[in-house]
């Protein structure tokens, strides 16, 4: 299992246009096979940051959403030109 996060801060008024594209990029990514679970989330009371907890079966399934059309689309042409900061945090299962 490749668990990890995805903190991204945006522009206040880009917030709907976020938020369309959170909701397309969402919806096509947990149709992938190999997707476990992908939720973004805007964070409570700081409105312009947003959180995505993804979950993948394998590296090589990351590999494939990382090669989608949708995510080339939604997050590489998306969310990447609108993002003013992005950190990734790896996750390790405890159990």
């Amino acid at each position: 299992m490749v668990s990890y996060t995805v903190r991204m801060r945006f522009a206040d008024e880009d917030h709907q246009q976020i938020s369309e594209i959170l909701e397309k990029l969402a919806a096509a990514s947990r149709q992938e096979p190999g997707c476990v679970f992908f939720m973004p989330h805007w964070v409570d009371g700081d409105p312009s940051t947003v959180l995505i907890y993804e979950q993948y079966r394998d590296g090589k399934s990351l590999d494939a959403h990382r090669a989608s059309s949708h995510f080339k689309q939604y997050a590489v042409g998306g969310l990447y030109q609108l993002m003013r900061e992005r950190t990734v945090e790896n996750l390790t299962a405890v159990v």
